[in-house]
């Protein structure tokens, strides 16, 4: 049998009550009979006399008396106090278990899927800090469905076209509308590709976040699958007008699966040239630091606003009004949770809006 916060409140309040006029009533029928019997030697000893048979049966009158009327105000005054004390027990508890009773509605909307429901915030300090949590695990929930929605509508856009490509290059092969010749057979192919990428994205992003991307570890210079990750894309840097300056690396030897580095650095690469506008540059360098070697990719563009800084890495998140978006905002978080399964890592600075950005890649060394 469960109880509720309230009366589990009330019940203590109510206990701790007891107790304490319990405790009130024996030290105070002790007490009042030791201090009556001193004070009444001490006046009978200042009289210099020693009472008297008639004066003796009156003191122990008296003391009855005394006993009778102390327990009487004693009893009176523990049923006031219990009840004062369930009283003040009702107006504590109410005031304590409302907020959590409106938490708790609060949490049950939020697993219905109403995300922006707002608390008031309580007048205790605990209990305000705990609504002010929960006001934010909604705000961050409503935010991560407004992706998750604004995703799958990106992904069935990104879906219709190759497929539509694709079933219309079908329909004209077999009524013979369309020649077969390999220039169709080559575009089939190309969004083909395209959905294949994307099913490869999304399976990516879900072994990232369940931390369980499948590696293939070897000794690995990472200056080198750095330079070899820049060469590949150095022809698309040059058609954009952007320059791509690799600096010399001296050797950089970690363990590591070469498939998914060379993957991290693509990323990495390619969203600062995404960033980057005609005649800027983007700057791939590297060394060591404290048991830990690094590569970082610099470049001239959009740059970071302070306050996203610690949104960048999320799934589905794109910074607001950037000059160049693009993107399913899934690719920083693929590239960081790949570093992270080779006990690395993949950070991120910048100096603000159109100061540029700077992506590092650590590894262990």
């Amino acid at each position: 049998m469960t109880t509720t916060l309230r009366s589990r409140l009330l019940a203590s309040h109510l206990i701790v009550a007891a107790v304490g006029a319990g405790a009130l009533v024996i030290v105070a029928a002790i007490v009042t009979n030791v201090a009556f019997n001193v004070r009444l030697r001490d006046r009978m000893g200042m009289m210099g006399r020693p009472p008297a048979a008639g004066n003796v049966a009156t003191t122990n009158q008296l003391q009855s008396a005394l006993s009778e009327s102390l327990a009487w105000a004693l009893v009176i005054g523990v049923v006031a106090a219990v009840v004062t004390a369930g009283v003040a027990a009702i107006f504590v508890a109410r005031r304590i278990s409302q907020p959590v009773e409106q938490i708790r509605a609060a949490t049950h909307r939020m697993a219905r899927g109403e995300f922006r429901s707002e608390i008031p915030l309580p007048a205790d300090a605990e209990l305000a800090e705990l609504a002010r949590d929960v006001n934010a695990l909604g705000a961050r929930l409503a935010e991560s469905e407004l992706h998750r929605s604004r995703l799958i509508g990106e992904v069935a856009h990104e879906l219709r076209t190759p497929l539509t490509t694709i079933r219309a290059s079908m329909e004209g092969l077999i009524d013979g509308v369309v020649a077969p010749d390999p220039k169709v057979f080559a575009r089939i192919a190309e969004e083909a590709s395209r959905l294949h990428r994307l099913a490869d994205d999304l399976t990516l992003l879900s072994q990232a976040e369940e931390s369980a991307i499948p590696l293939r570890p070897a000794a690995i210079d990472l200056g080198t699958v750095a330079a070899s990750a820049s060469a590949r894309l150095a022809a698309q840097f040059e058609d954009k007008g952007v320059a791509l300056v690799i600096s010399g690396f001296r050797p950089l030897p970690v363990r590591a699966d070469p498939d998914r580095v060379t993957q991290v650095l693509t990323n990495l690469l390619g969203n600062a040239m995404t960033h980057t506008p005609d005649g800027g540059s983007v700057t791939v360098s590297g060394g060591r630091a404290d048991g830990t070697a690094w590569i970082a990719v610099a470049d001239t563009g959009d740059g970071i606003p302070a306050d996203q800084m610690d949104r960048i890495f999320e799934r589905f998140y794109r910074v607001p009004d950037a000059t160049h978006p693009a993107g399913r905002g899934i690719g920083l978080t693929i590239a960081r949770g790949m570093a992270r399964a080779h006990g690395g890592d993949v950070t991120a600075t910048s100096e603000g809006t159109g100061k540029g950005a700077t992506f590092r890649l650590t590894l262990p060394a």
